[in-house]
């Protein structure tokens, strides 16, 4: 026997009837929970990206979608930064004091070179205690700060101190230089105008001969650290070319450790 179909409840159909009706509340309540969330969180976003920086480079992007970021090995290098200001006025300062020192040495030669070769017994005389001036008030703090400036600028500036072979090279002639200027030309030259001022009328000819070789050859000494600090040549040492690589690696993102050097 046939049984009637029994008319649809609002349980079984849930377009219809109470149940359906609620169901159909709940859903859309739901759905506008889920819509309001999307936007405060969408809001929120928007909101942390207008906060920053316009500047954000791309270190900081690979930073924000989840990459692990590591500090460069260039800047662990422990290199003095001198900021664009201090460096200006450094600069200014060794360029000044090593002027001073060309000039200085200029005119040691010429004293030493009027003693030697003048025949008037009292010129000789004054340009040999002249020079005795010059050492004892300038000598030792000119050549000092146009050392130490030169090694404060190439600590303080990309050039390094030990990075260029014409900066390794400068450094060491005019280490060589403050040195025997302080040490050995400082006593050829009291001893000349000790002996002068003491009645001779002119040092010994070995005295006589070193302050005009030595001034010479410190003159020539800074011709030619002059030239390398205008031409740079030879390009980098060892040193420069490993923390060049790092700076390299460092800026594609490669952090490891380079293998020792061959």
């Amino acid at each position: 026997m046939l049984t009637p179909p029994s008319p649809p409840t609002a349980e079984t159909d849930g377009s219809t009837g109470p149940a359906g009706a609620a169901s159909a509340d709940r859903s859309t309540g739901s759905t506008g929970i889920v819509s309001a969330s999307t936007s405060a969180s969408t809001s929120a976003s928007a909101s942390a990206f207008a906060s920053t920086d316009g500047s954000t480079d791309g270190s900081a992007r690979g930073a924000d979608a989840g990459e692990p970021q590591a500090p460069a090995p260039a800047d662990r290098a422990g290199r003095l930064r001198l900021p664009r200001h201090a460096r200006k006025i450094w600069l200014i300062a060794h360029v000044a004091v090593s002027v001073g020192w060309l000039g200085l040495t200029l005119g040691i030669l010429t004293l030493g070179l009027t003693g030697k070769f003048s025949g008037d017994a009292p010129t000789a005389r004054a340009a040999y205690l002249a020079m005795r001036v010059f050492a004892d008030w300038l000598l030792i703090p000119v050549s000092l700060l146009s050392l130490v400036t030169g090694v404060v600028l190439a600590l303080g500036t990309p050039w390094g101190l030990l990075r260029y072979r014409w900066v390794v090279i400068k450094f060491w002639l005019t280490l060589a230089a403050t040195l025997a200027s302080i040490f050995a030309l400082r006593t050829f030259i009291h001893d000349a105008a000790g002996a002068v001022a003491a009645g001779d009328a002119r040092p010994s000819g070995q005295t006589q001969h070193i302050l005009v070789v030595a001034p010479s050859v410190a003159l020539t000494i800074y011709l030619f650290a002059t030239i390398l600090s205008i031409l740079k040549p030879w390009g980098p040492t060892k040193r420069g070319i490993r923390l060049a690589g790092l700076r390299n690696r460092a800026a594609t993102g490669d952090v490891r450790r380079p293998g020792p050097a061959r």
